[in-house]
């Protein structure tokens, strides 16, 4: 089943607020919410509710996408707890025992942008072995 973008940021918006009024989480809303907390600078937009679930950031204007980026922190966290692809945990582990986890991510965070931008540009699917090998030259 596919979500709207609005239905996916509504997500975030509920996680955060069961947070904020201490009520219990579902396992998802708790990465959600962990991952919110680590963005302090989001939680003000978090606070808009409507204008969150429809405000656009286009790239070109420099705009930074708040959901996006916390969406990368998640799927990376995903991939982990997965090991997928293969070998990935140890490399997330050892980045983070280095760096700390937030830092750890985004670092990886940019090998995962630049495999996703390749495979839509080359309409390719995505190439695990590349992203593996970007990860393992951090």
């Amino acid at each position: 089943m596919f979500q709207s973008r609005e239905e996916i940021r509504q997500v975030y918006l509920d996680a955060w607020q069961k947070m904020q009024n201490q009520k219990l989480l579902e396992p998802m809303e708790a990465i959600i919410a962990d991952v919110i907390q680590l963005h302090p600078e989001y939680h003000a937009l978090l606070e808009t509710g409507e204008d969150a679930l429809e405000k656009d950031y286009a790239p070109e204007d420099g705009n930074t996408n708040p959901f996006l980026h916390m969406g990368m922190h998640i799927g990376l966290r995903e991939q982990a707890s997965t090991d997928r692809p293969i070998g990935f945990k140890d490399i997330y582990q050892m980045l983070a025992g280095k760096h700390g986890i937030h830092d750890a991510e985004h670092m990886m965070m940019s090998c995962l942008a630049e495999a996703l931008w390749r495979s839509q540009k080359d309409n390719l699917p995505f190439d695990e072995s590349v992203y593996m090998s970007n990860l393992k030259a951090l």
